[in-house]
């Protein structure tokens, strides 16, 4: 039987990430296990797929030598956030914090093809199968292929996505609640600049959030409830068009499709508990948020930070030793629970429509507008800063 120190199931972002940070600064035995290609193929046009990337990300992909890499980013100075059913509005500036950039719209295939390829410099094998089984024994653990093969190591790392199938073989029970909504994702491209800025519209039925591409491009999400996203699938592009447009009081007059709508459901996943004795849950695998701030893929970089670290600073200790493992648990789950609900009241928030919470949720917005501190204390935690400052 073959034997790795880590075995890590998951080649997407965040499994990628965690990967070659920890072969960066300790030299251990790791492999990749994924059914799928891990590389994929770039294409000349934006994908459609999109994270809003944090300084904080920013500066950990940096430290892996992989931020460089990027060929495509759209750097953006400003956030801003218009309600329709109240006269609140929230503005946040790079300037303020005496910073750049707020953050980066960048491709998730882009981040992950550099990821790979610096991955292939390294001695971490990368196998293309399907887990079918995990078998605890005194030392790690036994990791049975689908293509009847059985690996061991002394730390297995669930960094499969949503519906984890590691999380599943080791028990993890997981709470999950139905938004009963669906997001449309797609790229427009606009007739006025989007001003190097993300912009948030909240409106009585939906969320629609435009995140930029280029000047004039952009990647839109656009949260609703599931009768009215069905709807929305089914016009055709120059319905789909206006209706976009007019949902955003034709702020960047005509919006027009660039691409495919691509429709997923919404709902946030949060597993009872992050680690086991050597075993360890990491990014989507271990909780998934609304889409609402494009928060999620920043939290699975800071889990894959926060799990490296733990292991190069605990030498001492044993690979997969579970107090160790509850270190990186501790350090995780308040921020990420605490944005995960975050996003959950400010969904439930915006659907409260009657005329007295519309105009203190008007009120609210700004106040926070208009109060430094305030605006201040909520701009570090978008920008994964506070803990720094």
């Amino acid at each position: 039987m073959k034997e790795f120190d880590v075995i890590v199931i998951g080649g997407g972002m965040i499994g990628l990430a965690f990967t070659l940070a920890l072969s960066r600064k300790k030299n251990l035995k790791i492999a990749i296990i994924d059914p799928n290609e891990c590389n994929p193929e770039i294409s000349s046009s934006f994908h459609t797929r999109v994270s809003a990337i944090t300084p904080s990300s920013k500066d950990f992909l940096s430290s892996i030598n992989v931020w460089d890499d990027i060929n495509r980013k759209q750097g953006f100075v400003s956030t801003r956030v218009w309600d329709q059913n109240s006269h609140g509005h929230l503005n946040f500036y790079a300037k303020d914090e005496g910073i750049e950039h707020l953050g980066f719209i960048v491709e998730n295939d882009l981040i992950q093809s550099a990821l790979y390829h610096a991955i292939a410099q390294t001695k971490v094998q990368i196998i293309h199968a399907k887990l079918d089984e995990l078998i605890k024994n005194e030392f790690g653990y036994e990791v049975a292929l689908d293509n009847k093969k059985s690996l061991f190591c002394k730390l297995v790392i669930g960094a499969d996505g949503a519906n984890s199938q590691v999380r599943s073989l080791a028990n993890i029970e997981v709470s999950s609640h139905d938004y009963k909504q669906k997001a449309i994702i797609a790229n427009v491209v606009s007739e006025k600049s989007l001003e190097n800025t993300t912009w948030q519209r909240f409106l009585s039925d939906s969320i629609i959030a435009l995140l930029p591409l280029s000047e004039n491009q952009a990647s839109i999400v656009w949260s609703c409830k599931d009768e009215f996203a069905d709807k929305l699938e089914e016009m055709d592009a120059t319905s789909f068009n206006q209706s976009l447009s007019q949902a955003v009081e034709y702020r960047f007059g005509d919006l027009k499709l660039q691409s495919s709508r691509n429709i997923f459901p919404l709902v946030s996943r949060s597993a009872k508990d992050y680690t086991l004795s050597n075993l360890a849950l990491i990014g989507d695998a271990a909780h998934s948020i609304h889409p609402l701030a494009g928060q999620g893929a920043n939290l699975g970089f800071s889990d894959a930070m926060e799990l490296s670290k733990q292991i190069v600073e605990n030498t001492d200790k044993s690979l997969g030793d579970p107090l160790v493992l509850r270190k990186y648990a501790r350090a995780r789950r308040l921020d990420n629970e605490l944005m995960s609900k975050t996003m959950t009241g400010l969904d439930w928030a915006y659907k409260e429509n009657n005329e007295s919470f519309r105009w203190l949720r008007g009120f609210g917005m700004n106040i926070i507008d208009e109060t430094p501190i305030l605006k201040s204390f909520f701009q570090k935690q978008a920008l994964g800063k506070a803990k720094n400052d």
